[in-house]
């Protein structure tokens, strides 16, 4: 089977983020099909772009052939993003003739964030005669709505609005991140028998190799804690407002004395929570720089527990499906978990405990009971989270998922 897949931020293990697409298509490849990405030469969530020096460079990564699209650089999410995405949008309608007719895809899938793409994924997919799919990470324009703040009634959302509801009329599947967004989906027009949720997933091989080593000052840090005779409770990821962290601050006060805790990561957020560690005296909280993906792992593995939070969002109840929760679950560690969503992973999963967003001193009581409990009984615990990844969230899974939906287009 030939696969196209459109992402417009698509990255790869050199590239960074993001990771999914990648992940997906070099499982299809390992399975016998050829697939094709088509990508955005600049992406905001990329450590890496690629080098072009032309309008498109074409490289192989891992058995993934990729096209590359030269776009434009851009800031923030002004007009400078919309522009990046016009030439990308206008350099693959440029192209569908070529692509319909040398790559002849089977399968054609949009997937940019942005519905924007279902435009041209459609006019390949009737060129080549191909089954279409539509691959929703977040709910445009519903996102810029009520996270942003935006008018329905801009043009920019008025034109985003046209697109969505074309996806869900045109594609002949609807493959979504969020387990709970069928109502609203079906609100735009969408028939119930094409959708099929599939989340975010987990590389095995990231876990199976050795880890790089950790930092040395990070090192010493955790060999310290753990000698202490107290739990080490943790955190890796970005340090934004939207993640949470004063909540586990001000459970650190409701803390002291009974454990350890260490943030990892970098962020817009990351000098203040910095100051607020210093001016408040909370000695038994440490924070350390990003370190990389592969000693991500080594990180994870010398915590008891693992803490993640979000800020209370309306967009929440279609689910959420945190790479950054998957990586604690990986890692065999139960979980604080301080979100309010649609669904809740750690409770499907059976890996720990579910708290209220904002409320410190709810995250701190879980952090006590668990740490309450015998090493034996957390191991179990997060044994449960590993499982749960493994049997349904690995990508090797996650891949033959989606295409098993894909075959499955038919009506009901």
């Amino acid at each position: 089977m030939r696969i196209l897949l459109i992402n417009h931020y698509a990255g790869s293990m050199q590239h960074g983020m993001e990771f999914r697409p990648f992940y997906l298509a070099r499982e299809w490849v390992r399975a016998g099909h050829e697939v094709q990405i088509l990508a955005a030469s600049y992406s905001h969530v990329r450590s890496r772009q690629p080098e072009l020096f032309g309008p498109v460079l074409d490289e192989e990564i891992e058995g993934v052939h990729y096209r590359w699209y030269r776009t434009p650089s851009y800031c923030g999410n002004g007009f400078g993003r919309v522009l990046n995405m016009l030439s990308f949008l206008r350099a693959i309608r440029k192209d569908t003739k070529r692509i319909a007719r040398e790559f002849c895809p089977d399968v054609v899938i949009a997937s940019s964030t942005y519905p924007m793409d279902i435009w041209p994924a459609r006019r390949i997919a009737r060129l080549a005669g191909a089954r279409l799919v539509f691959e929703v990470h977040d709910l445009w324009p519903l996102s810029p709505i009520e996270l942003g703040g935006m008018s329905k009634w801009h043009p920019f959302i008025l034109w985003v609005q046209m697109a969505e509801d074309a996806a869900y009329r045109h594609a002949d599947k609807v493959v979504s991140m969020l387990p709970k967004a069928l109502d609203y989906m079906q609100s735009r027009g969408l028939a119930p028998h094409k959708f099929c949720y599939i989340p975010n997933g987990v590389d095995e091989e990231e876990w199976a190799g050795e880890p790089l080593p950790l930092p040395m000052d990070l090192q010493t840090w955790l060999e310290a804690a753990r000698g202490s005779g107290l739990p080490v409770i943790g955190y890796a990821g970005a340090h934004g407002l939207a993640n949470a962290l004063d909540t586990l601050l001000d459970a650190a006060h409701q803390l002291a004395g009974k454990a350890q805790i260490v943030l990892v990561g970098d962020g817009p957020d990351r000098e203040r929570l910095l100051t607020r560690v210093i001016d408040e005296g909370l000695t038994h909280v440490a924070m350390f720089p990003p370190i990389p993906k592969r000693a991500v792992p080594a990180f994870l593995q010398s915590l008891d527990i693992a803490y993640i939070g979000l800020l209370p969002e309306p967009l929440f109840r279609f689910g959420i499906s945190p790479n950054k929760l998957m990586d604690y679950m990986m890692a065999d560690k139960p979980v604080v978990m301080a979100i309010a969503a649609g669904n809740d992973p750690v409770a499907e999963a059976g890996c720990g405990f579910s708290v209220a967003p904002n409320d410190a001193t709810a995250a701190a009581q879980a952090i006590i009971r668990l740490s309450g409990m015998s090493a034996d009984e957390r191991s179990k615990m997060g044994a449960a989270g590993k499982r749960y990844i493994l049997e349904n969230q690995t990508y090797r899974v996650l891949a033959r998922r989606f295409l098993d939906a894909v075959a499955n287009t038919g009506n009901p």
